[in-house]
């Protein structure tokens, strides 16, 4: 059977909805992976697509025993591809060493060997040749937990009715990234960044040291594309952990650039040194704070933010010290 090509449903950012409206949602841990459509043809054989549209199903040998689960009856599902830590946890840097490797089916397999991925199901578009894109979600996730889909490598985790406010402190208390928002009563829309879902993610703050700065491009030349950000390490060595290149202000970019030309120097302050082409360095004079999601293995924080500058701490007296495990 030919199944039609749906392009995955998005969701907005936002916060909760309001206490009153809590029981008309779902709430799904949000996972840390790449999203992917799956095509069960109902002949054993299995497609992923991934929201660009590529297949990625060679990237991921060890998923294509899903194929056999449903029989006969095709299906389109909704999911995400992890990696996951010894906690069980996603880690979208672990997975990083299986992604792109679509093209290179032998490698793809040794790397299954080493770091298997595992696959969360979370809705189902298509099934037995009906669309569901027009069923609600509290229908198709009750025919989605019906399929029982739960293997070796795949598995469909509980959605929450309600309790929202429980379920978002629980994703912190774990580390997880976040929670998605599902109103019960939506619809299915293909390749559309909805409002009827809403994704809330855990973000972190810390101090850190500005070390250097890469110059923007276009009506930005001379002035700051990205900050290059360190904290110190016990030995008290500036180590690197990003570079921030967002949340600031024209006018906050203007005196970063101006504050920037005041400590400039020609030796990088990071020990040791990042590599980052084109890179401008500065003593490490300045503390700003910034926002993060995640740290990877390695230190470096996952899409920093700028927050503020703190004019008030000097790099001694401020918190921009590296966690033990990552120094």
């Amino acid at each position: 059977m030919s199944l039609p090509l749906i392009p995955p449903m998005l969701a907005t950012s936002g916060k909760l909805p309001p206490t009153s409206q809590d029981a008309r949602w779902a709430y799904e841990t949000k996972q840390d992976g790449q999203r992917a459509v799956v095509y069960l043809a109902g002949d054993g054989t299995l497609l992923l697509r991934a929201r660009s549209g590529e297949d990625i199903t060679a990237a991921y040998p060890e998923l294509r025993a899903l194929g056999d689960s449903l029989g006969s009856s095709p299906a389109v599902l909704d999911g995400e591809i992890l990696a996951l830590d010894e906690q069980g946890r996603a880690d979208f840097q672990l997975l990083q060493s299986r992604m792109g490797l679509a093209h290179s089916p032998a490698r793809a397999a040794r790397m299954a060997a080493q770091t298997p991925a595992h696959l969360v199901l979370f809705d189902v578009m298509h099934l037995a040749g009906r669309s569901l894109l027009k069923v609600p979600y509290s229908r198709r996730r009750g025919r989605l937990e019906d399929l029982d889909l739960n293997g070796p490598f795949w598995s469909t985790p509980g959605a929450v009715v309600g309790h929202g406010a429980e379920a978002l402190e629980a994703t912190r208390e774990h580390g997880l990234e976040g929670l998605v928002c599902k109103r019960l009563d939506s619809l299915y829309e293909p390749g559309v960044r909805s409002r009827a879902w809403v994704k809330i993610r855990n973000m972190h703050s810390e101090d850190v040291v500005v070390g250097g700065w890469l110059p923007g491009k276009g009506r930005l030349t001379g002035l700051p594309g990205a900050l290059l950000v360190g904290q110190f390490a016990a030995d008290r060595r500036l180590r690197y952990v990003g570079g921030v290149g967002t949340g600031w202000s024209e006018a906050e970019r203007t005196e970063l650039a101006e504050l920037m030309r005041a400590v400039a120097t020609d030796e990088c302050p990071f020990d040791p040194v990042p590599r980052v082409a084109g890179a401008y360095w500065v003593l490490p004079r300045l503390v700003g704070e910034v926002r993060y999601s995640v740290r990877t293995r390695s230190g470096l924080l996952r899409q920093p933010s700028w927050l503020r500058l703190r004019p008030d701490l000097t790099p001694e007296k401020s918190a921009a010290w590296l966690p033990e495990d990552s120094a």
